[in-house]
């Protein structure tokens, strides 16, 4: 499952991202830091921490630096 999600993501950051415009208020960027949670915390874990930093990106956050932990 955990190289499904990976799979998935670098999916994304290839062939979908390029495709919109970079809007990402966070470092690492949103993708980023799914890989490295689910790479870190296992699909679970790093699953539920990307699913909360996708939900903090929008445009009343103020962003910025947000490494996983």
């Amino acid at each position: 499952m955990k190289k499904i999600l990976i799979y998935l993501i670098k999916f994304y950051r290839e062939y979908i991202s390029p495709l919109k415009r970079s809007c990402c208020r966070f470092y690492p960027t949103c993708s980023e830091y799914a890989l490295q949670a689910i790479e870190k915390y296992g699909v679970l874990k790093g699953g539920v921490m990307s699913i909360k930093r996708i939900l903090r990106c929008n445009p009343f956050c103020k962003g910025g630096y947000d490494p996983v932990k």
